[in-house]
């Protein structure tokens, strides 16, 4: 996946439509939230177990993978806007998780993980 090339293109995507003015940090942060939640609705009410099986659910597949790819392309967005460099970001932040668990210590998984 081309990140740079994907920015690239919803750039030009949201041009052709005018909706610059509205594609801020801010108001794609919120859209993000909106898409995540999307997601977890479909997961609602299922078992640990069912929502491990959707995968193979051919009426749920389409569903889970657009809802996905929305929060992915809304996450692009932010990072574009924001100055981010994806790479850099995930890479740095893959070093600060590896020491803050390293392998061998057991921890109680806490909602500030």
């Amino acid at each position: 996946m081309d990140v740079e090339a994907l920015q690239a293109q919803l750039r030009a995507f949201a041009a052709e439509r005018a909706w610059q003015p509205f594609h801020t940090p801010k108001n794609l942060s919120m859209a993000l939230m909106v898409e995540a939640a999307e997601l977890a609705e479909i997961f609602q009410w299922m078992t640990p177990e069912q929502s491990l099986a959707a995968r193979d659910d051919a009426t749920l597949k389409e569903p889970i993978a657009d809802e996905v790819a929305d929060v992915l392309l809304y996450l692009l967005q932010i990072a574009d806007h924001a100055g981010v460099d994806l790479e850099q970001a995930v890479e740095h932040k893959l070093r600060k998780n590896a020491i803050k668990h390293p392998v061998g210590k057991t921890q109680r998984t806490t909602a500030n993980s």
